[in-house]
């Protein structure tokens, strides 16, 4: 097992990693900017480097400042969290380059995952349903729309590279088709420096199940069951739950074990999920990410295991800590992603808290790095907290989960709580009746 590990992160998650390493009798290191250096992550690590100022290109993304925190500290592993250098494939291959332990999978998968069309194509390989589309990138409208032809309409133009809705458009007809693929191709190529770019059906009610999978690295991977994150804005999620309301168990096993045996043939290492759109009884592959996930909390509710716990396991050659057998998930979980946002235009609210209380009780657990005086900064990613909820079943997390909303005080900025609030009034989020598309829908009206 590692003595310390390196945080190459920021915010909740890195508070969340610090937590499973402090459990399991292991140092941490914090790396920060100027404008974290009060964050309660570099707080409680047991030692701090600062790795530049406040824009993240200087900073958290500053590859050869972290590596230099390492030799500094002493560190032996960099957990990266989600988002930031996560899912970089070089930055994977300079960790191990320099004799450090990336707690992640290999920059080979990295590498391969990170591009939409090659995911794919492996996904195929390995016996993954995937969404009928283009075998690979399209270079020109001309063969988009002969594709477009064969799998009919609506289809969607999406970037190869990246992620977060960008570099992604509609058509539902031909004669939407060239401006799509033209403005599809612009945005992936200003926001990825990337304008490949493929096609695939577009599914009109689907909704979003991903699938958590756990491999060792040497052939053995298990799956802990799905996610239903359909409720999402502009691409982006906002409400997860665990199970899905509209999955059984056999479907379950049935996809479970689908995936687990993909990661299991090409000796995938570390935490992943396999993201799916599933509709009228199907799966069909979209991606897979292969880091922790911003929504892994609800998964750890129910299967009762510490993901961050299993990435060191890993990485340290230690194996994985459950079989699948022992893997039954109880209960149900809930989580609402709470961020320092002013409604309804969801504009970012930075500020400083003037009040902050966590709800607590039974089956309640709030992943934030948030404190009375904290002043969030303007320069990253606006979501301060996660309210996790568990229950019996789904009408007892969402009973726990509207106590828990009503006991949450963040006094100091706006926050997005009170959508929850409203949306827990909504007959059909009751009913577990919605698609991706419902959020905004509602929000429309």
């Amino acid at each position: 097992m590692f003595s310390k590990i390196l945080i190459a992160n920021r915010g909740e998650i890195a508070l969340r990693i610090h937590r499973a390493c402090r459990d399991m009798g292991v140092r941490t290191v914090a790396v920060h900017s100027t404008a974290d250096a009060n964050a309660m992550h570099v707080r409680l690590a047991d030692e701090s480097v600062c790795i530049g100022p406040p824009p993240a290109g200087q900073s958290y993304l500053n590859i050869p400042a972290i590596i230099t925190a390492c030799e500094i500290s002493g560190a032996e592993a960099i957990h990266p969290g989600y988002g930031f250098l996560s899912e970089n494939a070089a930055f994977a291959q300079i960790v191990e380059e320099h004799e450090l332990t990336f707690i992640g999978p290999t920059p080979e998968h990295i590498s391969i995952m990170g591009d939409k069309i090659a995911a794919k194509d492996t996904m195929k390989r390995l016996g993954v349903p995937c969404v009928p589309g283009s075998e690979g990138a399209l270079s020109h409208v001309e063969a988009a729309q002969a594709v477009a032809d064969e799998i009919g309409y609506p289809v969607l133009v999406k970037a190869a590279s990246g992620g977060g809705g960008r570099g992604m458009k509609v058509a539902r007809t031909a004669e939407e088709l060239p401006i799509a693929f033209q403005t599809a191709r612009a945005e992936a190529k200003a926001a990825f420096g990337d304008d490949a770019v493929y096609l695939e059906k577009y599914l009109s009610k689907p909704r979003h199940i991903e699938i958590q999978v756990i491999g060792d690295g040497r052939g053995a991977a298990v799956h802990l069951g799905e996610r239903d994150c359909s409720l999402q804005r502009r691409h982006q999620k906002v409400f997860e739950e665990a199970p899905s309301p509209v999955i059984d168990a056999a479907t379950r096993a049935r996809i479970g074990e689908t995936c687990a045996k993909a990661m299991a043939d090409i000796g995938y290492r570390g935490v992943g999920t396999v993201e799916f759109l599933y509709e009228n009884g199907e799966f069909y592959f979209i991606e897979m990410n292969t880091r922790l996930q911003v929504e892994h909390p609800v998964t750890e509710m129910v299967y009762g295991i510490d993901l961050v716990r299993e990435q060191i396991r890993v990485a340290a050659g230690l194996g994985l800590s459950r079989t699948q057998e022992s893997l039954v998930p109880k209960g149900w979980a809930i989580e609402c992603r709470i961020n320092a946002e002013k409604l309804p235009s969801f504009s970012p609210s930075p500020g400083r808290i003037t009040a902050y209380h966590a709800p607590g009780g039974p089956g309640v657990r709030m992943d934030s790095a948030l404190y009375d005086g904290y002043a969030i900064p303007p320069y990253y990613d606006s979501l301060i907290g996660k309210l996790i909820v568990q229950g019996e079943d789904r009408d007892d997390a969402l009973a726990r989960l509207d106590r828990a909303l009503a006991e949450l005080i963040v006094n100091g900025v706006d926050t997005t709580a009170p959508l929850f609030r409203a949306l827990l009034e909504s007959p059909d989020l009751r009913r577990g009746d919605y698609d991706i598309h419902w959020l905004e829908n509602w929000l429309g009206a």
